[in-house]
């Protein structure tokens, strides 16, 4: 898992460290109940940096909400307080927790997903871990009331160290030299994890399929190959968005979006909300 400097720190020391404080934070009166939000784009390493937390806290009880999966936050929230500590991850919650003014009518799962959230004591040593790709579709009651989500942290594509360090920890040990794996870093900008894993791949694949040693002119190949308009369709599938398919959106990579027009006075991503 390959993450800009401090992104994982923010997230460990406000999970883990509470979790290894409680005592002396119930003595002075402060709560232990926390949200954790994680957003960015789809193939950013949302999920690994989840997985990575999960394996940091093996005393903790996890309890993982996906899919159809999340309308029993309620009961999951129940189970967290029984079983504490404990954290509760609900994986792409923008799709029952979106803004009410996108859409008609009610949203029973966002309401209990608020009430499941508000409705723990202050002392209950429970984290609710999101993650989502929409930050901007968020439900503004979710992202900006503290208690609900006290910390949000932006889990971007890698920048161009990042994906060097991607491809070198996909590839097999001394296969390519430091030019070309650095020159593939700077071609691949706006691309995932995923995209660098597939691209050794498929440089090892091309290799054995002609016999051959596995060197840099595979790794070349691959990468031209695979940034050819007729593979669009594979970059999709593998993260990268059709908007930054062009050299010059590569180059510039995604914008992130902000948590909601004009700024979120009860959430600061990166760092928790100031209570007043």
């Amino acid at each position: 898992m390959i993450l800009p400097e401090g992104v994982l720190g923010r997230v460990v020391e406000h999970v883990v460290g509470i979790a290894e404080n409680a005592a002396v934070l119930t003595a002075s009166g402060q709560h232990l109940k926390r949200g954790v939000l994680l957003y960015g784009p789809p193939g950013s390493g949302k999920t690994h940096t989840v997985r990575y937390l999960l394996s940091t806290t093996p005393r903790h009880t996890v309890i993982l909400l996906a899919g159809s999966t999340l309308q029993y936050v309620g009961l999951a929230a129940k189970i967290a307080r029984a079983l504490q500590p404990a954290i509760v991850v609900l994986e792409d919650c923008d799709l029952i927790a979106e803004d009410r003014e996108l859409g008609y009518g009610a949203k029973p799962l966002l309401f209990e997903v608020l009430d499941a959230m508000d409705g723990l004591d202050a002392d209950a040593d429970v984290t609710f871990l999101l993650t989502t790709n929409r930050v901007e579709s968020m439900e503004h009651a979710l992202a900006q009331r503290p208690g609900r989500v006290d910390l949000a942290v932006e889990v971007p594509l890698p920048d161009e160290a990042g994906r060097l360090a991607l491809l070198r920890l996909y590839a097999p040990p001394a296969a390519f030299g430091d030019e070309v794996l650095a020159r593939t870093a700077a071609r691949t900008a706006g691309t995932t994890a995923s995209f660098a894993k597939e691209l050794i791949r498929r440089s090892v694949l091309a290799a054995a399929t002609a016999g051959e040693p596995l060197g840099d002119a595979h790794l070349q190949a691959a990468t031209d190959r695979i940034l050819e308009d007729g593979e669009r369709l594979s970059r999709a599938l593998l993260g990268v968005a059709a908007d930054d398919d062009s050299e010059g959106d590569r180059e510039r990579g995604p914008r992130s979006p902000g948590l909601h027009p004009g700024g979120s006075p009860g959430l600061h991503p990166g760092g928790p909300s100031r209570r007043g």
